[in-house]
């Protein structure tokens, strides 16, 4: 028999009188509030003011709502090709991670436009938040026994218990499995610090994003490989394709470009480098 050191009955729900809550979703909603604290103490060093910042926020939860889910659907668009309207049905489960930072980021140009601030620097200053609001995230996908993997007797694995989780255990009880939401804790923990650290240095602007998205995405391509997922080509997952794409350009950036990419959203408006505002 495998001891995993993660054993425990997993928590679906939550029952608030005549609501039932996912934890996950709790663990969600206080990711995106810390990660955007942590954003909003960097954007007041800089100047921005914090309507600015929260307008952004708004729009983009609900773009990496509609991001998130429609890039899951994608991915298992077995699982939604005889009912296209069941990809509306977000309380029912399945999002993704990488939809929904790309849903987000979309969604925020706009005001960054509007607000004529400098893409890749702002981008510097959500990447810190971002590592904590997957952190964050992950503890509610441990709680509700979600992601869980292919079976193991790594000493990490999680002990089957047979009782009810967001995702099927595949070993028979009293047996291991993966936890890949636990290594992408680990992954996003690691990826915090590391951010905390080399923001201490100044450095042209995109580093730190480019190096993030370097960092989680060479987790998520190795993590992915003991998740259950749908393979969509070289064996390879969705969401592992487009990691090593991030994984690729990122470390190319870095290793051979290493500037601040020409793409942004004030081309006509430069902030100063000490505060992030706009030069008159």
């Amino acid at each position: 028999m495998v001891i995993g050191l993660l054993q425990f009955d997993p928590i679906e729900y939550l029952v608030l009188g005549p609501l039932r809550v996912s934890p996950h979703g709790i663990a969600t909603a206080v990711g995106f509030l810390a990660g955007a604290r942590l954003l909003l103490a960097t954007t007041r060093e800089r100047g921005i003011d914090d309507e600015v910042i929260q307008r952004m926020l708004y729009r983009g939860a609900i773009g990496a709502l509609i991001g998130a889910r429609l890039a899951y659907a994608v991915n298992h668009w077995s699982d939604f090709s005889d009912d296209l309207l069941s990809v509306l049905a977000v309380w029912k489960g399945g999002i993704s991670l990488f939809g929904g930072i790309a849903g987000g980021v979309l969604a925020a140009v706009p005001v960054m436009r509007s607000e004529r601030l400098r893409f890749w620097r702002l981008m510097d200053a959500v990447a810190p938040g971002l590592a904590l609001g997957i952190l964050i995230g992950r503890v509610g996908d441990l709680v509700v026994g979600d992601h869980l993997g292919k079976p193991t007797d790594f000493v990490l694995g999680f002990t089957c218990t047979g009782a009810d989780s967001a995702s099927p255990c595949v070993a028979p009880v009293g047996s291991g499995v993966h936890m890949p939401a636990l290594y992408d804790l680990v992954s996003a923990g690691g990826l915090l610090v590391a951010l905390l650290m080399l923001r201490r240095r100044k450095r042209w602007d995109g580093f730190l994003i480019i190096f993030a998205a370097g960092w989680y995405g060479a987790g998520r391509f190795l993590e992915d490989f003991y998740r259950i997922d749908d393979t969509v080509l070289l064996g390879l997952s969705g969401s592992q394709l487009t990691a090593l794409i991030l994984v690729t350009a990122s470390t190319a950036w870095l290793a051979f470009v290493r500037r601040t990419p020409k793409l942004d959203t004030a081309p006509d408006a430069p902030e100063t480098a000490e505060t992030g505002q706009r030069s008159s």
